[in-house]
């Protein structure tokens, strides 16, 4: 049976990154674990760096020809990896 004041784990962890703020480094931390994952593996696999800092996505590439179709699709990018983030988590790629 349930007390009153009890939350789901879920609910527990989405209350302690807000009260630590936290929620933003968590949030970063999941656009970089799924860029291989949204952007395939043909990309994933030639990413040899990528992190967050500022708001801006920061990703080398190996393969110019790759970096060069990225760029043309950017805002592109930003949108869907900001959907699945399910929050604004970046302004900007800065493809290096």
């Amino acid at each position: 049976m349930r007390k009153p004041n009890d939350m789901t784990l879920k609910d527990a962890i989405t209350k302690m990154l807000s009260v630590y703020r936290l929620r933003g480094k968590f949030d970063e931390t999941g656009v970089v674990a799924m860029w291989p994952e949204i952007m395939g593996t043909a990309i994933g696999n030639r990413t040899t760096q990528i992190y967050i800092a500022h708001r801006k996505l920061f990703v080398r590439i190996e393969s110019s020809v790759i970096k060069n179709e990225l760029l043309m699709v950017r805002t592109g990018i930003i949108q869907k990896l900001n959907e699945r983030a399910g929050s604004e988590v970046i302004n900007e790629i800065i493809f290096l």
